[in-house]
This record gives C-alpha cells, sequence and structure tokens, in this order.
C-alpha cells in the first residue's frame, strides 16, 4: 500500500523537559518541550533563576575587580602582613612552639597568639616579612610588655641560632615593596597557611 505524498507522519511521543514531570507527550507544535502550560511556567522560573544567579555571581566579581582597584598601597601592605602574620602563627601552632619571649604555652583556642616580630616593623621595616624575625608570642609579651625583647633575643638564640640572630641584628639593608610584591607576599602566604593547614588535617 503506498502511502500518499500529502499525508504526515504523526509526531512521536517525548518526554517531558520538567524535570518535576517528565511525563510522555504529543508534540502539538514543533519544537516543543513540555507536555503543558504549567511545565512551560516551571521550567521558565528555573531558567530565570539560574540567570538571576549568573548575572549576580558577575556582580560580585566586577565589584571584587572595581575594590580591587580602590585599594591603595598601604591597604596592600596590610593585607599582606596579615597573610604573613596568619602563617607564623599556624607555622608556630604546627610545630607545637611555646611562646618565643616567655617560654609558656601559647592559648591557641582564642584570640591570645600574636605574631610578634624580634625587630620591630616600625624600626625594621625591610624585616616585616623575615620568617626568622617573626614568631608566635602570647599578647600578653608582645603588646603590654613592648615585645619583651630581652627574653625573646634568649628564645630566639635557642630557636633559631645565635649566627642567625647576629645576621638579623646586623640588617640594615632597604628593601622597598611595589604593590605587585605586596600581592605576590599575600598569595605566597596564604598558600602556605593552605598547605600547613592541609597537612594538619591529613
Amino acid at each position: 500500500m503506498r502511502v500518499a505524498l500529502n499525508e504526515k507522519k504523526a509526531p512521536k511521543p517525548k518526554k517531558c523537559k520538567n524535570p518535576a514531570c517528565g511525563d510522555s507527550f504529543v508534540p502539538q507544535r514543533l519544537g516543543q518541550a513540555v507536555c503543558g502550560y504549567k511545565c512551560g511556567l516551571a521550567i521558565k522560573e528555573v531558567n530565570q533563576a539560574k540567570a538571576g544567579k549568573a548575572l549576580a555571581k558577575i556582580g560580585r566579581r566586577e565589584i571584587q575587580v572595581r575594590k580591587e582597584k580602590l585599594k591603595s598601597r598601604g591597604d596592600h601592605m596590610r593585607e599582606a602582613q596579615q597573610a604573613f602574620n596568619a602563617y607564623i602563627r599556624a607555622r608556630d601552632q604546627a610545630a607545637g612552639h611555646l611562646c618565643i619571649s616567655s617560654g609558656k604555652p601559647l592559648d591557641w583556642s582564642g584570640n591570645a597568639v600574636d605574631a610578634g616580630h624580634y625587630r620591630s616593623v616600625g624600626s625594621a621595616p625591610h624585616l616585616r616579612f623575615d620568617e626568622r624575625n617573626c614568631h608566635a608570642q602570647s599578647k600578653q609579651d608582645n603588646r603590654f610588655l613592648s615585645g619583651n625583647a630581652v627574653d625573646y633575643r634568649i628564645g630566639l638564640i635557642a630557636r633559631i641560632g645565635q649566627e642567625a640572630v647576629d645576621a638579623l641584628e646586623s640588617d640594615q639593608s632597604v628593601r622597598k615593596y611595589t604593590t605587585d610584591d605586596l600581592k605576590a607576599i599575600k598569595a605566597e602566604y596564604r598558600a602556605k597557611t593552605r598547605e600547613l593547614k592541609k597537612g594538619q588535617a591529613a
């Protein structure tokens, strides 16, 4: 039996694209993807929500980019110092070190531990990111005893040796940090802190 040339084939049933439905239906028009109005509305709402999230994500990224552009060199210096100090605390906690100056156990449960510099950032800014010059120290010693410098030196000699301490004390070099330097320092110490914490968790 021959099929007439103008006879159309009946459309095949399709599965509704609405994940909450999934029923089979026979399309009434070309490109129909859902079984009815309610499923079409549901798909539209899902797509709008996805688009909204994508726009919000782009918006947040754009805000971050703009904030980054508005930062001063001082802002970058502060963030680099914070990243460095966080690493020093994580390093000494992982090593189980006592307070560098008092020799007493440190309280890691709260916010009682500083990253104390032997030669202060004010008097030796070129050593602010030198790991030999900075160690975990109780807030009491760092802030209320002006760093407890005499006992700090004794603890530092015990930890890194007389030769290294002499080198720190005689270092008068000048170091100027560009904004790019500070960004790199921040990234480096954040990565080192993550690695330390990952190692502790493993």
